[in-house]
């Protein structure tokens, strides 16, 4: 599926900046910058539903080691 980003001036050239400084195309750089995000949300978002439902679980005996 194509997509068009729309960039305002800086993010553009930030983005053709790096992009030169890597010897890779800007589409590439913006490819892996979304791979990363969505990698890293989807960590995130995993390690906080396991949190959620653990930490309640051991409530009890983290109060007891804070005091």
């Amino acid at each position: 599926m194509a997509m068009t980003l729309r960039l305002d001036d800086a993010e553009a050239e930030a983005l053709r900046r790096r992009a030169d400084l890597e010897g890779r195309s800007m589409q590439e750089v913006a490819r892996e910058a979304v791979q990363l995000y969505i990698e890293n949300k989807s960590k995130r978002e995993l390690l906080d539903n396991v949190l959620d439902s653990e930490i309640p679980r051991y409530a009890e005996a983290l109060d007891r080691l804070g005091k």
